[in-house]
């Protein structure tokens, strides 16, 4: 499967269809470690969470 980068394109919020030019994140603290949540700013709609890092990782 071939990767291409395009920098001419925005993506699409899959919830309500806004472009995203842009991308906000939080972060989540927890006894295990850290994680992100990534989100719409049009809409607010969680669009994915990042792996958990443990204390080692950072």
């Amino acid at each position: 499967m071939k990767i291409q980068r395009r920098d001419d394109v925005d993506p699409i919020c899959p919830h309500c269809s806004e472009k995203l030019a842009e991308v906000w994140y939080r972060e989540l603290h927890g006894v295990a470690g850290r994680r992100y949540v990534y989100f719409c700013p049009s809409c607010r709609k969680v669009l994915g969470v990042s792996h958990r890092k443990g204390f080692l990782m950072g």
